[in-house]
């Protein structure tokens, strides 16, 4: 496996890939858990060769966010990335990234209104300008993103439509752990007792899809009864509860068709999302 640390690096090293080979890519922030190695077992069953990128991108995060604490440990996450069969990881710095002088971005209208978007302003920005020049850098045939940030999957689908990159698009379903919270890196976060309580969302989530299930399809009374559930949970503060179409990410009075549940919510400090596809 080639651990590579800068653009003019990765650009060469992929110039080198012959043309006849697939090329998948998954871009991280690190911290691996499992949901990111299923992301890359898919892309290494695809493809010939996998690249995985690891930056902690600072643009995407508020000025009273979690950028300096966010969880960090390369060497083992080198070590899980070799197992599930990457062959490059491009590992740059902010400097490298974001040199003196950079003054580019990239913005979605629309996409970015609610849910997530409406909760952390420039947040997208920062991720759809990072994901933009990683494509780029490492010019993939298929590119892989958990369904856990749906909203970021979202944008990032529609901004390879909307500039006709050649990329195909995946979006891998959410990987849990045994009592049903959604993997993620921030869950190192939580003390014991958060911890327990973090099934909240789970619960809630649950608990939507029965009542979609059972035929329900007024969006405010599923939004309700999840709220419900999720505040039964005292250590749980709801950031967020919406039912929104899937393809424009605005809320739903009424489901039909694709439409998603997602939820944020707050343990102490820290701020969990989960989500399920609701059509």
């Amino acid at each position: 496996m080639l651990i590579v640390k800068t653009v003019y690096e990765m650009k060469m090293t992929r110039s080198k890939i012959q043309t006849n080979k697939r090329v998948g890519f998954v871009p991280t922030m690190g911290y691996l858990h499992e949901g990111h190695l299923s992301l890359l077992k898919k892309a290494r069953e695809e493809n010939d060769v996998v690249i995985l990128s690891i930056f902690v991108n600072p643009i995407q995060f508020g000025p009273n966010e979690d950028l300096d604490r966010y969880p960090r440990d390369f060497e083992r996450d080198e070590k899980l990335a070799q197992e599930a069969g990457t062959d490059i990881i491009f590992y740059p710095t902010s400097e490298e990234m974001y040199p003196e002088g950079y003054s580019s971005y990239v913005i979605t209208e629309g996409l970015d209104r609610h849910l997530c978007g409406a909760k952390r302003p420039g947040h997208f920005k920062g991720v759809m300008t990072v994901v933009l020049k990683l494509f780029n850098i490492t010019k993939p045939h298929s590119t892989y993103f958990g369904q856990k940030d749906i909203q970021q999957a979202r944008i990032i689908e529609q901004m390879i439509k909307d500039f006709n990159l050649d990329i195909n698009f995946h979006i891998c379903p959410i990987v849990r752990e045994e009592d049903g919270l959604a993997m993620s890196s921030r869950n190192t976060y939580l003390s014991p007792e958060e911890r327990k309580q973090a099934i909240a969302l789970f619960k809630g989530i649950k608990r939507g899809e029965e009542l979609y299930k059972n035929g329900e399809r007024d969006a405010e009374k599923i939004k309700k009864e999840v709220e419900k559930v999720v505040k039964s949970f005292n250590l749980a503060k709801i950031d967020y509860v919406d039912i929104v179409d899937y393809s424009t990410m605005s809320p739903l009075k009424k489901l039909g068709g694709k439409s998603v549940l997602a939820l944020a919510v707050y343990f102490g400090k820290t701020r969990l999302i989960d989500n399920t596809i609701l059509e």
